[in-house]
C-alpha cells in the first residue's frame, strides 16, 4: 500500500513523543500529547517527526498503556539498536485525522499562534502558549509591551477565528493593566 508522506510538518499533529527504548524487541515508550489516548487502539498509520524535521511513515503493530505513557511497537522497529534512532521523535497523525471536537472546543495548536486584539480592534499579541490550571486555561499572550495571562473563557474570549489566527477579547478592567 503506497501512503503519501504529508509533505510539510505543518499538515501532523503530534499525539506522543518518544522518551527512551522499552525491551529488545524495539518497542519504545512514549509520553501522551493527545486529550484523546483512546485514539491509540485505532490508529495503525502514524508518522514519525524527528527533531530535524524528516518526516517518516510506520505503522502500529501494538501498543498499551504503561502508567501515564504509552508502548508503541512499529513494524521494521525490532531491536534496541532501531528503536534507540526514534528517541525523541514525535509521533504524528495527519491534521485531517485529528478528533473530531465540538464547535466551541479548540485544539492548543490551532490557538498557539493566534493574534489577540480587544473588542476595540487593539492588537494586544500573540499566543505562545496554554497553561492549564485545573480550571479555565490560561492564554499566554506574548504582548507588545508585556506577556498577559488571558482566561479562555466564553465572557473574555468573545471571538475565536481559527482560520484568520485571531481571538478578540472583551477583557475585565484591569485584565490588561500594566
Amino acid at each position: 500500500m503506497l501512503v503519501e508522506i504529508p509533505q510539510n510538518k505543518d499538515q501532523l499533529v503530534a499525539i506522543a513523543k518518544v522518551v527512551r527504548v522499552r525491551g529488545i524487541h524495539g518497542e519504545v515508550l512514549a509520553d501522551i500529547l493527545t486529550d484523546f489516548p483512546e485514539r491509540f487502539s485505532n490508529t495503525k498509520r502514524v508518522f514519525l517527526l524527528s527533531p530535524e524535521g524528516k518526516i517518516e511513515p510506520l505503522q502500529v503493530e501494538h501498543s498499551w498503556f504503561h502508567k501515564d505513557r504509552i508502548v508503541l511497537k512499529f513494524s521494521g522497529i525490532d531491536s534496541i539498536e532501531s528503536a534507540k534512532r526514534i528517541v525523541n521523535c514525535e509521533v504524528c497523525v495527519p491534521e485531517s485525522e485529528t478528533v473530531q471536537l465540538d464547535e466551541d472546543e479548540f485544539f492548543d495548536w490551532q490557538l498557539i499562534g493566534c493574534s489577540v486584539e480587544t473588542v476595540d480592534r487593539e492588537k494586544i499579541g500573540e499566543v505562545v502558549d496554554i497553561m492549564r490550571t485545573g480550571g479555565t486555561e490560561i492564554l499566554v499572550v506574548d504582548g507588545l509591551q508585556k506577556d498577559y495571562l488571558i482566561p479562555f473563557a466564553n465572557s473574555i474570549c468573545i471571538e475565536v477565528n481559527i482560520q484568520e489566527k485571531l481571538i478578540r477579547v472583551d477583557a475585565p478592567e484591569g485584565l490588561l493593566e500594566f
